[in-house]
Order: C-alpha cells, then sequence, then structure tokens
C-alpha cells in the first residue's frame, strides 16, 4: 500500500521503489523528493502516464537549475523508469543522452580560524528578530560546530536538547547518511561555545522539551531552522566577514565541512602525528563509510604541501644531502 499519497497511477510503484532502496541502507530522501516533484507534477496535468512530453515539461521547471543538479533529478527518474521497465517492459525510460552535460564541480574553499573569528565578530552583531529571538547565538554556534566539528548541514539542523550534553563535551548524531548514528566529541572551545547557548537557550520563552530542536527560529521554539535559512544566515556572515578565496570564490556552507577536515590534516602534519593511522579516526569522526569518501575531503593545498615537505626533508634529509644519520 502506498504512503506516498499523492494520487496518481505511478504512486504504489513509487513506494515500492523507494522501499527496494531504502532497503540497500540508506534514506534516500532525496530520491523521494524528485519522485514527488514528478508525480505532483503529473497529477496537476491529469496525467496517467510518463512519456516524453511530460518528461520535458517536468525538466523545464527547473531549467534555471545549474546543469549538474539538472541532471541528477533526471537521472533519478531515469533510474526509477528502469525499475518499473523490468515488471513492465513497454513504459518510457529517458535517454540519458539528452541530459545536459556533466559539469566540473566548484573545488572547495578552504578558510582557516581568522576567518572564523571574523565571522563569529559578524555574528555577534546580528540583531534577533521575532521569528529568530536567539539569532546572534544561533549563528555563532553554527559556525563553531561546522567548522570545529566537520558536522553536514542536515546533522547541525536535526540536533535536539536531548542530543547536546554540554557537560561531557558530546553530541549525539542520530541516524544521518547511510543510517549511521555516532557520538562527536567536542573541542574545549566548542564546549565553552555550546554551554554558552544553552544558557541563552533554556532561560528564553521557547520550548525545552527535550525532543525540541537544538536551533529554533520560533518564539514556541517547536520548530527548526530550515536549510535555506540557516544558510542564508552563513552567507551574510561569510560576506561581511569578506572570506573569499585566491579566486574571488565565496564558500558554500558545505566548505566549512571540507576546511574542518584539511585543517586536521595540517595539524597532524605539524605535530609530526602518524597521518595514516589517523585517517580511519577521521573517517568515523566525520560519519564516513571508509576513510575512501574521507578522501575527498583532503584537498592538497599549499599549507599542507609545506608542512608535508618539512616533514620528510626532517626525516630523509641527511640522504639527500649525503649526510649520516
Amino acid at each position: 500500500m502506498t504512503t506516498l499519497g499523492i494520487g496518481t497511477p505511478l504512486d504504489a510503484v513509487a513506494e515500492r521503489y523507494l522501499q527496494w532502496k531504502r532497503s540497500l541502507g540508506r534514506g534516500y530522501l532525496g530520491v523521494e523528493r524528485i519522485l514527488v516533484s514528478l508525480l505532483r507534477f503529473m497529477r496537476d496535468r491529469a496525467a496517467t502516464e510518463l512519456d516524453q512530453n511530460l518528461f520535458d515539461e517536468w525538466s523545464k521547471s527547473f531549467a534555471g537549475l545549474t546543469a549538474n543538479v539538472r541532471r541528477n533529478r533526471q537521472r533519478e527518474i531515469r533510474n526509477f523508469c528502469l525499475y518499473r521497465q523490468r515488471t513492465e517492459p513497454d513504459r518510457f525510460v529517458p535517454d540519458a543522452n539528452r541530459f545536459p552535460r556533466p559539469q566540473p564541480y566548484c573545488a572547495p574553499v578552504i578558510f582557516g580560524a581568522d576567518d572564523v573569528a571574523r565571522m563569529l565578530a559578524v555574528a555577534e552583531r546580528q540583531r534577533p528578530t521575532p521569528g529568530s529571538p536567539l539569532l546572534p547565538g544561533v549563528l555563532r554556534l553554527s559556525v563553531v560546530l561546522l567548522y570545529t566539528a566537520g558536522l553536514r548541514r542536515g546533522e547541525l539542523l536535526r540536533l535536539t536538547l536531548a542530543d547536546a550534553d554540554p557537560a561531557a563535551g558530546v553530541l549525539r548524531i542520530r541516524e544521518s547518511k547511510f543510517h549511521k548514528s555516532r557520538f562527536v566529541p567536542l573541542s574545549p572551545d566548542a564546549c565553552r561555545e555550546l554551554r554558552a547557548y544553552l544558557q541563552l537557550r533554556l532561560v528564553s520563552t521557547l520550548s525545552v522539551a527535550p525532543n525540541s530542536p537544538l536551533l529554533c527560529n520560533t518564539t514556541r521554539g517547536l520548530r527548526a531552522y530550515t536549510g535555506t535559512g540557516l544558510s542564508r544566515g552563513l552567507q551574510l556572515l561569510i560576506r561581511t566577514a569578506k572570506v573569499q578565496s585566491t579566486d574571488g570564490r565565496w564558500p558554500r556552507v558545505h566548505d566549512f565541512r571540507h576546511s574542518f577536515a584539511v585543517q586536521a590534516l595540517l595539524r597532524w602534519y605539524q605535530q609530526g602525528a602518524d597521518v595514516q593511522s589517523n585517517l580511519p579516526k577521521l573517517a568515523m569522526y566525520m560519519g564516513h563509510v571508509s576513510i575512501v569518501s574521507t578522501a575527498y575531503y583532503l584537498k592538497w593545498m599549499p599549507d599542507i604541501a609545506a608542512a608535508a615537505s618539512d616533514r620528510f626533508e626532517a626525516r630523509f634529509g641527511h640522504l639527500i644531502s649525503g649526510g649520516t644519520s
């Protein structure tokens, strides 16, 4: 029985497809949103079947998005159609050759502690609003947790009061990507920021129920920030603090996570730590299945190259210069 409730003949097969996908170990909420978008498009046009014309019309509804986003949405619908074709061989399947060509992804903008300090100063100057009475504290804590704990934006938004343990300095991340839950220990500075925010959060008029959002944006305290709302606030901090790459690009919110990983790698080189043995620890901390996923975030930056070169010289420089150990 379908639970999508859109009201099209494709609801039932779409629900079976999502159940099959989720049995593989992921939430597939993004896939569900794309399917629901298509099904609602069909319902609004009283369409009973998907064909090339309807698929093209649906694709035009998000023509203003980037080529990679448009291609990904179309690809997900094609995967659904291929699944359906297994039991209904004559059904329409979009031609992938007609999709937008994939474009190279923008390199992340990696920033450091000085940039974060400027963002925090800007956050302090923000004024509370009726819809977000704790706006300065929300933005400040968001910057700290994204940068020092490497959280995904969605993980931060889903945190509840029960997930934050300021005494132990630990956050509980519940069923994030790949249905993985984990505990994230915080640095001493991040723990102090959490305690300072909770002092404001718990004495305000906002809900203090354990399951209420840690970051809430209404006077009742029952509604968490949306991804768009938080991103808008963080982009304000980034631009006001003038955090940019050397070629003038502004960081994305996800670049906090990239910066966290790169800064961890740089610290290990500077401290003389065993980088290879620490990579699995970083993968576990970031909620990755393996270090293969973590490697995506470890960009080779000039500072890392210099630290690695200095370390190599200290260990093997005598061999190059002809000296003895």
